[in-house]
C-alpha cells in the first residue's frame, strides 16, 4: 500500500478542457491545455515543480493537504513568449476502486486563469477541469 507521503510526487499526463455544456461538442474544441505535470514534495505539506507542453512551462508552488480525498493546491507561474502566466489549481486524488482492474492514479480538479494574458484575449477568471493521470 502507498503512503500519504510522496504521493503527488512525479509525472503526470495532463489535460484540461473548458466548462462547456453541450453534450454534442467535440472535445478536441474545448481543449484548454495539455502537457506534463512534474510534481515534488520538498517538504511535508509542500509542492513544487512544473507544467507544461509545446511552448509553454509554469513554476508550481503550493501544498497537499490529507483527507478523503487528498487534496492538491497549487499556483503555476512563469513568463510564455514574453507574457507573464498565472494559473491556480485544485485537484483531488481520484479513489481507487476495490475491485479497479490496471487503475492508474489520478488528480481531477479545477483551474482558474489568474491572470489576464496581455493580449486581452485570454481573461482571468476563465475555467477549466483537468484530469491527470501518474506516468510513473
Amino acid at each position: 500500500m502507498t503512503t500519504a507521503t510522496g504521493i503527488f510526487e512525479g509525472q503526470w499526463t495532463y489535460r484540461s478542457y473548458t466548462n462547456n455544456p453541450d453534450p454534442k461538442v467535440d472535445p478536441n474544441t474545448i481543449l484548454f491545455g495539455f502537457g506534463v505535470l512534474a510534481i515534488k514534495e520538498p517538504s511535508f505539506g509542500t509542492l513544487a515543480g512544473t507544467i507544461g507542453g509545446d511552448g509553454w512551462q509554469l513554476q508550481l508552488k503550493g501544498g497537499f493537504f490529507y483527507g478523503n480525498p487528498m487534496t492538491a493546491r497549487f499556483q503555476g507561474t512563469g513568463v510564455v513568449d514574453g507574457e507573464p502566466w498565472a494559473y491556480d489549481y485544485l485537484g483531488y486524488l481520484a479513489p481507487i476502486w476495490p475491485n479497479g482492474v490496471d487503475q492508474r492514479p489520478a488528480i481531477v480538479g479545477t483551474i482558474v486563469r489568474t491572470l489576464t494574458h496581455s493580449t486581452g484575449q485570454a481573461l482571468a477568471g476563465v475555467t477549466a477541469s483537468f484530469i491527470a493521470v501518474k506516468l510513473d
